[in-house]
C-alpha cells in the first residue's frame, strides 16, 4: 500500500448528508492523526455515501484510536468496518485437481506480494499434496460426493474453525459450498468463476461461449452465496477472441485472465478495499 508506517483503515457507509467528510475528517485532524488516503463515493438514487480512510494516529494506540474512531462514526449514523494495516489475514486456500490458480497464488504469498498468512490448503482430492508440501503448507484431504456432502462440509468448517480462518479462497475448487457452510464458515469466502459473468453461469463456460461465437471471454472474481455464480462481482476482466479459437484456445486465454482477476480480489480484499452492500460492491482505489 505505499506505506510502512502502521495506520487505521476504515470502511464507511450510510446516508449522505452535507458535511459529512468534513466531519470526519475534522475527527481525526482533532486526534492528531494524519490522513493518508481517502476515498469517496456517493449513490445517487440510494442516497448512500462510501468512503475508505486511512490514516496514523498521533496519539494513543492504533487499537484504541481505532475504537474511538469506530463509536463517532456510528455516532453519525454509519457502519463502519475497522481494522489496522499491521493485521494478516488468517486464510485458508480450497482447490481441486485445476492448479493455475492455485499456483500462481501461492507464488504471490511466496512472493510477499499478498499481505496474509495462508494457513492450510483444503482439498476434494489428494492430487495436490506433494506439490503443496513444496510450499510448507498444511494439506488437507476431504472427498466430498453427493452421499457426505454435509459430513465433509462439517469437517471443512472444524478445520477452518482451528486454523483461525478469516478469508477463504476458492483456488478452482470444484464443488458447490452449501447455504449450511456459506451461513456457518463465519468469513468471506471468494471464488474465481471462469466465466464474465452473467454470461455462462455453471459449468463448462468456455464451451457455452465456443457454440454461442462470442467475440469477448472472460473471468469473474466474486464472493460466494448460496444462490450460484450470483454473489457480489469484485473484479472483472476480458480478451478478444474470433472464430479461429477453439475450446482449448479459450480455456488458455481465459485461464490467464483467471489468475489475475483472482489475485487482483485478493488484493484488494486484504487491503480492505471491498465495501459489499446489497449484491454489489464498491471497490476503492
Amino acid at each position: 500500500m505505499g506505506n510502512n508506517q502502521p495506520s487505521i483503515i476504515a470502511l464507511l457507509h450510510g446516508p449522505d448528508r452535507a458535511g459529512l467528510v468534513a466531519d470526519v475528517a475534522r475527527w481525526i485532524f482533532d486526534n492528531g492523526g494524519n490522513i493518508l488516503h481517502a476515498d469517496q463515493h456517493r449513490d445517487d438514487v440510494k442516497n448512500i455515501f462510501f468512503q475508505r480512510l486511512e490514516w496514523t494516529p498521533g496519539q494513543g494506540s492504533l487499537a484504541e484510536q481505532a475504537a474511538a474512531f469506530k463509536d463517532y462514526v456510528q455516532g453519525l449514523g454509519m457502519d463502519v468496518d475497522i481494522g489496522l494495516s499491521s493485521e494478516q489475514l488468517q486464510v485458508a486456500v480450497m482447490v481441486s485437481k485445476i492448479t493455475h490458480c492455485f499456483h500462481d497464488i501461492l507464488l504471490r504469498w511466496k512472493a510477499g506480494e499478498l499481505a496474509c498468512n495462508i494457513a492450510c490448503v483444503i482439498s476434494n482430492h489428494a492430487t495436490l499434496k506433494e506439490e503443496v508440501a513444496h510450499y510448507g503448507l498444511p494439506f488437507h484431504t476431504i472427498p466430498v460426493s453427493k452421499a457426505n456432502k454435509t459430513e465433509a462440509e462439517a469437517q471443512q468448517i472444524a478445520l477452518l474453525k482451528d486454523y483461525g480462518v478469516q478469508l477463504v479462497l476458492m483456488a478452482r475448487y470444484m464443488q458447490i459450498l452449501s447455504k449450511p457452510f456459506l451461513d456457518t464458515v463465519g468469513c468471506p469466502v471468494i471464488n474465481i468463476h471462469h466465466s464474465f459473468l452473467p454470461a455462462f453461469a455453471g459449468a463448462k463456460p468456455y464451451h457455452q461461449a465456443h457454440a454461442r461465437g462470442v467475440k469477448l471471454i472472460g473471468a469473474t472474481a466474486h464472493y460466494a452465496t448460496e444462490i450460484l455464480d450470483e454473489g457480489p462481482i469484485i473484479c472483472q476482466s476480458v480478451a478478444s477472441v474470433s472464430h479461429r479459437d477453439s475450446v482449448s484456445h479459450l480455456i488458455r486465454k481465459g485461464r490467464d485472465l483467471e489468475k489475475i482477476v483472482f489475485a487482483q480480489a485478493t488484493r484488494c480484499h486484504l487491503e480492505r478495499r471491498i465495501l459489499v452492500y446489497g449484491n454489489k460492491t464498491v471497490i476503492f482505489d
